[in-house]
């Protein structure tokens, strides 16, 4: 008769017993499902990792090592020159006056959009007739190209335009400027301009976010005898910061960057002086059009790491709370 005791081991208990074929299945079955996972990870990511490397991390490596060279475009850089650029870059007012601009415009543009853009989207999203029309009407200067834009504007703020015409049939002819000619005023017209074309852009990102406050907490808030206001102050706005902090964070770097609007609107002799001058059309004037290379690519790689920055700092101090909330995950 066969024994079916267990094997003692030599401490005395029993041992277990030796893994069977339906063990060594169940492990070869893993790994495979394993490999299998792997294999489906890298096929669906090489061709999006290709594409990244191919256009954005070997462009930005060629833009450093340009950078380090007094370069005009023809032939292969020889004439090294390290940093140089960089320090030219910091010391030239011209480029600096841009660098304020872009401040101004950062800054600016959250405190005339944010307010605006949370003002109508509140209003737009109760319920009246035609919101629809006036969603869409809110919308439509967002949707409209950059170029068209700043044709557009150019044409309503030069001398004689649409807005000196009806300042002058209103009896405020006096507070007819030279909006886009003027060194002090220049960049605040501008301003408008933008504002004017993005607040479209953040009303619709704030209405997305109030769609999604639930009404329940509202009506709770009004049965409680809270008036529109109260309700607005300490039940839609703490549930519409995450969506505020994210289009804060889109303005901020479209703000470091903006090129098309400033440069149609602008007057190319003002912005040559700097009062109109961004990072970005300061690097086009510099790099392409004076054939710079070297320069110009210096440039690009400060501009880069000034918005990498501030995304960062961003992102550390202001989006770290939304982040870790969208992010769920095991504790033991």
């Amino acid at each position: 008769m066969t024994s079916t005791n267990p094997t003692l081991s030599p401490a005395g208990g029993a041992s277990a017993p030796p893994a069977g074929p339906p063990a060594a299945r169940r492990r070869s079955s893993r790994a495979a499902e394993t490999r299998r996972k792997w294999y489906e990870i890298i096929g669906l990511t090489t061709p999006a990792v290709a594409v990244y490397v191919m256009f954005v991390l070997v462009p930005m490596g060629f833009a450093v090592y340009y950078s380090l060279f007094r370069w005009r475009g023809v032939g292969p850089p020889t004439d090294f020159v390290g940093f140089d650029n960089y320090v030219l870059a910091f010391q030239d007012p011209i480029f600096l006056d841009a660098l304020r601009n872009n401040a101004i415009i950062v800054f600016g543009s959250l405190l005339l959009q944010g307010p605006i853009a949370l003002a109508v989207a509140l209003l737009l999203n109760r319920r009246f007739r035609g919101r629809t029309t006036f969603r869409l009407l809110m919308f439509v200067p967002y949707v409209l190209a950059e170029v068209t834009v700043g044709i557009m504007w150019k044409l309503i703020l030069t001398g004689g335009g649409t807005v000196d015409v009806l300042l002058q049939k209103i009896g405020l002819g006096g507070l007819v400027q030279a909006w886009l000619a003027d060194l002090d005023i220049v960049i605040w017209t501008l301003l408008v301009v933008l504002t004017w074309k993005y607040v479209g852009f953040a009303i619709i990102l704030l209405l997305a976010g109030l769609s999604n406050v639930p009404p329940e907490l509202t009506e709770a808030a009004a049965i409680d005898g809270a008036s529109w206001w109260q309700t607005q102050r300490h039940v839609t706005l703490p549930l519409l910061g995450p969506t505020i902090r994210i289009w804060m964070f889109l303005s901020m770097i479209g703000s470091l960057q903006v090129f098309d609007v400033i440069w149609v609107t602008s007057v190319p002799a003002v912005r040559s002086l700097g009062a109109s001058a961004t990072m970005a059309t300061y690097m086009v004037d510099n790099g392409f059009f004076a054939r710079l290379w070297g320069y110009g690519n210096a440039v690009a790689v400060i501009l880069f790491v000034i918005s990498f920055i501030a995304a960062l700092l961003f992102q550390r101090f202001l989006l770290r709370r939304d982040i870790e909330g969208a992010v769920t995950g095991r504790r033991n």
